[in-house]
This record gives structure tokens, C-alpha cells and sequence, in this order.
């Protein structure tokens, strides 16, 4: 470059002056060029090395100083002779670049033959060639070998692992000998149920804690908590599954321990009423006044609105009377509270009452209630009687029980309007001879035991083994 400079300069010399600035120009030109390739030019040169893959915080050396080909190749043979699935690998090397030939049976092994190879001092690279064994002898002799390596290793366990079965039939047994004492769980649990879910919960634990003695001995102590883990999950889908079942077997035990119920009770569980003949893990069964049994799930008992009429004997009965709106209604409500007095059935404590509860289109309503005593009397008999005395003793008494009627007013075109009540005493229809005379004898209002006799016979034919009701229970 500087050579033609300066011939340029020379030659340019001995032309004219028009050729000289030619000549002068070219070669200032040629001198730029030279100087910003001289200049882009770097000073010595140096050969970037790339990094070698893998782990390159502890490096593997080599036994000599120089790194040769030689030395690389000889140290990754030797490292893959020390893994048993990484010693028929194929190792060449050229330049710093290791190439890899051959079959393992996994694709991790190819990952790690890999990885080894780019730790060794002085790799440049590796190239993979590496392949997954499909051969079926391949693949199924070292399973085959790791059988026998189990099967011996289970073999040289098992003066081990009898002392583990051991422990752990142990615990079971210790377990089982307390649940079948009868002290402390039947003292502790208000009722057989739930002393036999102590008993459960007492097998249960001492199963668990045999296992976890058996575990430690066997030095798998890992093993347990992938086993919990199974089970969390394994329980939380058959929870989801059986959740109406959980839902009963926990409302059982909640009944049985509160006892709102006891067997022979007359109660009412939402649309049902009957008497209790008894309480199981399952449900309550009820027998009807008609004789039949109901099967109410505990979840819906112990969800629903009971109503327990045995609890408290004293109940009340109220019924209605319509009486003429002209006639003297304080007069009216003292013959009723009167007739309720005198019966037999009634208590005096409290007393029965009257009221004027409404005023009709054509008769004034009064109300009466009367209290009766559920152990000796029946309700509805009761009731019914009171309803027929009441009655008679108003019509006797001359007080008229109108019922609903309208005067017709019929215009001079024909149409029909339906006007107000009829307010005159004159009937549509003519009154009879003889009225109907009402007896006056006190009808049976003594309590229903056909019912209750059913109870007590199914009760004994089925036992108390099932029934979580106890007589003797505090009540909720």
C-alpha cells in the first residue's frame, strides 16, 4: 500500500500540472483507505474458546498439564466406565470437540453422558449422537438384573422385616385388648354408638402408630408420608363420593348425644308426626297415627324443625264459632268458657279462654282454647268434643249459627245483582218440625295407646342393639 503511494506521488511529479492534482488526489484517497483498514485491524490474534456445557464450577482436570485429544478422550472413558449405563458409549475426540456414539436405555442417560463429557478440561464442545435402545433384550436384561438386586436385598431384609411385622402386630394387638374393654369408653360416651367410634378411633391409632414403628425399623420412613399423601387424596374423593352418607353418620352421633328425642315421644320432624321407635346410624323411624313407618334421614332431622309434643304433656286446642251479629256476644262467650269449664278433660291451670276473633259478612266470629293434659286425654278427641258441647250449648241457649247469605234484587230489565247480606231473621227455606237435639253426654276423649302399644311392640321385637335412644339420656 505505502509502495503505490508513492509511486503515485512520483508519477504525478513528472506530468503536468493538471495530471499532477489528478495524481495528488488519487493518492490521498489510497492514503485514507489504508489508514481506516490499518486502523479496523485488530492488534494480535485470538482464537474465543465456547464455553463448555454443564456445570463449569468444578471442572474436571486431566491428568497432565497439556490438554491434549488424547488425555480428554482417555478421562471421559474412564469417568463413563464407573456408571454401569454409560459404559458402552462411543467416545471420540478431535480438536477439542468429543463426539458420543452409541445406545443407552434412557433419555436421561443421554442427558448425563452429555453433561459429564462438557465438564472435562479442555472440551470445546460436544456433539450428542447419542440414541434410546429399543432393543427388547436391551432393555429387559438390566430390569431383569435389578430384580435380582431387589429380590437379594429382600432377602438379606427379612430377619429385618419380621421384627418390623412384629412390632406392628404388636401395637395392633394392644389396640384391639383396649377397645374391648368395656371401662373407660362406655363411661365416657353418653350411648353404645359413640363409645364404639372411641373403640374405632383407639384400633385406628395404635394401627398407626405400629406402622410408623415398622417404618422407622425398616428405615423408610419417606415411605409414610407418600402413603398420607395417597390417603389425603384418596379420602378426599371418596368424601366428595360418600358425602351424603358422612353427612348421616355425623348427624347420628350428634343426635344420639343430644337426645332432642326419646323413644315412644310423639313428635312432629317437618312434614312428619308420630312416635319415635327409634334412632339409628342411619335414620330415624318414626310410626304414624295411620300405622305406617317413616325413614327420615339424620341429616334431615337434625337440619329440620322438630317439634316434640311428649316433652311438655300441657297442649292447647282452640276452634271458631259464628254467631248471630245481633245477638249478645259477651253472653255468648261466657256460655262457651262455661261448657269448656265443665268438662272433664279441661284444665283448670291454665283455664280455657274466648275472644271475639273476626266479624263476618253475616255472623260475628268467636274463638275458644282450652288446654288439655296429652298423657291422659287425646288432643283431636278432645278437641272434637269441645267443638260439638260448644255448639249445643249455644243453640240451646237460643244463639243462631247463620250461615253466609244474600238478598237477590231483580230489576225491571231482568238482571240479577247480588245485593247486601240478608239482615231479617226470615228463612229461605221453611225451618224443620223437630230440630236435632244434640246429646249432651261428654263423648271419650281419653289418650290414644293403640298407637302407642305398636311402638313398644316393634321396640321389643327389634331390641335396643340398633337404637342409639337411651331412656335414661339427659335430654338436649
Amino acid at each position: 500500500m505505502l509502495q503505490s503511494f508513492s509511486m503515485l506521488l512520483t508519477t504525478g511529479s513528472r506530468k503536468s500540472n493538471g495530471v499532477r492534482c489528478t495524481g495528488v488526489l488519487m493518492a490521498t484517497l489510497w492514503g485514507l483507505i489504508w489508514l481506516i483498514v490499518t486502523a479496523s485491524m485488530p492488534v494480535g490474534h485470538a482464537q474465543e474458546v465456547p464455553a463448555p456445557k454443564g456445570d463449569t464450577n468444578t471442572p474436571i482436570t486431566v491428568e497432565t498439564d497439556v490438554v491434549s485429544d488424547l488425555a480428554i478422550e482417555r478421562r471421559i472413558l474412564n469417568i463413563f466406565d464407573e456408571i454401569d449405563h454409560l459404559r458402552l458409549i462411543q467416545v471420540s475426540v478431535d480438536a477439542g470437540v468429543v463426539r458420543l456414539r452409541g445406545t443407552v436405555l434412557t433419555a436421561e442417560a443421554i442427558d448425563e453422558a452429555a453433561t459429564l463429557a462438557a465438564r472435562v478440561e479442555g472440551v470445546v464442545t460436544v456433539k450428542n449422537e447419542l440414541a434410546q435402545a429399543t432393543s427388547l433384550s436391551e432393555r429387559l436384561t438390566p430390569a431383569w438384573s435389578r430384580f435380582i438386586d431387589r429380590l437379594a436385598q429382600l432377602v438379606a431384609l427379612a430377619p429385618l422385616i419380621g421384627v418390623a411385622m412384629v412390632a406392628f402386630l404388636v401395637f395392633v394387638g394392644i389396640g384391639w385388648l383396649l377397645a374391648r374393654l368395656s371401662w373407660p369408653w362406655d363411661a365416657m360416651a353418653p350411648n353404645g354408638f359413640v363409645a364404639d367410634l372411641y373403640r374405632q378411633i383407639l384400633k385406628i391409632s395404635f394401627g398407626a402408630a405400629g406402622l410408623v414403628v415398622a417404618l422407622d425399623l425398616l428405615g423408610a420412613t419417606a415411605l409414610l408420608g407418600t402413603m398420607l399423601g395417597a390417603a389425603g387424596i384418596v379420602g378426599l374423593a371418596v368424601g366428595f363420593a360418600v358425602r351424603d352418607t358422612v353427612e348421616n353418620y355425623i348427624a347420628s352421633i350428634m343426635l344420639s348425644v343430644r337426645q332432642p328425642f326419646r323413644p315412644n315421644d310423639h313428635v312432629a320432624i317437618d312434614a312428619f308426626e308420630g312416635y319415635v321407635i327409634r334412632l339409628t346410624a342411619r335414620a330415624t323411624i318414626l310410626l304414624t297415627f295411620d300405622g305406617n313407618h317413616v325413614r327420615i334421614p339424620n341429616s334431615n332431622v337434625f337440619k329440620g324443625v322438630i317439634i316434640n309434643y311428649t316433652l311438655n304433656p300441657e297442649r292447647r286446642f282452640s276452634f271458631s264459632l259464628g254467631v248471630n251479629a245481633d245477638c249478645s256476644l259477651r253472653e255468648a262467650l261466657d256460655l262457651v268458657l262455661e261448657t269448656l269449664n265443665g268438662l272433664d278433660f279441661t284444665l283448670d291451670d291454665p283455664e280455657p279462654s274466648g275472644w271475639i276473633a273476626d266479624i263476618g259478612d253475616s255472623n260475628v266470629v268467636l274463638s275458644f282454647s282450652g288446654w288439655v293434659d296429652q298423657r291422659e286425654t287425646s288432643f283431636s278427641k278432645a278437641r272434637s268434643e269441645s267443638i260439638r258441647l260448644a255448639k249445643r250449648a249455644l243453640e240451646a241457649a237460643g244463639f243462631s249459627l247463620p250461615e253466609p247469605a244474600f238478598r237477590l234484587h231483580i230489576d225491571s230489565d231482568t238482571t240479577l245483582h247480588a245485593g247486601s247480606p240478608r239482615t231479617d231473621r226470615r228463612p229461605d227455606r221453611p225451618e224443620p218440625a223437630h230440630p236435632p237435639r244434640e246429646d249432651a253426654h261428654v263423648g271419650d276423649a281419653s289418650a290414644e295407646v293403640a298407637v302407642v302399644e305398636r311402638v313398644e311392640e316393634e321396640r321389643a321385637r327389634f331390641g335396643q342393639e340398633n337404637d342409639l335412644l337411651s331412656s335414661e339420656a339427659p335430654r338436649e
